[in-house]
């Protein structure tokens, strides 16, 4: 079975948002290289419609490199808004079905299906028992405000759809799987499930 996993830039006080804003001066090849070796682990990409529509208004304008990988990989959207996916290989996942396509999707054959940003995607897949894998960059950067990992959940793969009753907010545990430091002060962290 492939396994999805979610790789996300995060601040020491559980920030994620506008990763490109603030990661800069702890960024550095060594850590190039670990989101590579993430993304040569996959054959397609989950997305939640932010970050769809963010990438796909820049990745088709872009070529070479990762453009190209970008561009070429296979790539699913969870959305309960958008009518369609324009981006070339994008399908579409209704919100309402996601549960079941998404597993559907891990039971076909294939390397990891891997997410990028999509913080409210993934920690829906996570409290749905979807997500196999959360690789955490912490960068050593304290930023005060701004979306959260781990904002109150709404229940849902996406914040415009209704939420579910409190009891599916239980506490959730995982486990350390892999740790790595780099030098310029970022760790790497990754969690499975418990």
């Amino acid at each position: 079975m492939r396994k999805i996993v979610a790789g996300l830039f995060i601040s020491l006080d559980g920030v994620i948002e506008d990763p490109n804003e603030w990661t800069g001066p702890w960024f550095n090849p060594e850590i190039g290289q670990a989101v590579g070796a993430m993304i040569a682990e996959q054959d397609a990409m989950l997305l939640g419609r932010v970050t769809y529509a963010d990438f796909a208004a820049y990745w088709p304008r872009q070529t070479g490199g990762m453009a190209d990988t970008m561009n070429g990989t296979t790539k699913y959207v969870v959305s309960g808004t958008l009518e369609s996916a324009d981006w070339q290989n994008t399908t579409l996942i209704p919100a309402a079905n996601a549960a079941a396509e998404i597993a559907a999707l891990k039971r076909q054959p294939g390397k990891n299906i891997g997410m990028t940003g999509s913080a409210t995607l993934a920690s829906w897949l996570l409290r749905e028992g979807l997500l196999d894998e959360l690789h955490l960059l912490v960068f050593p950067v304290v930023l005060g405000s701004g979306k959260r990992l781990f904002a109150e959940s709404s229940g849902s793969p996406e914040p415009a759809m209704p939420a579910e009753p409190a009891a599916s907010r239980d506490e959730l545990s995982l486990k350390l799987i892999n740790s790595a430091a780099f030098e310029t002060g970022v760790v790497e962290l990754t969690y499975a499930k418990a």
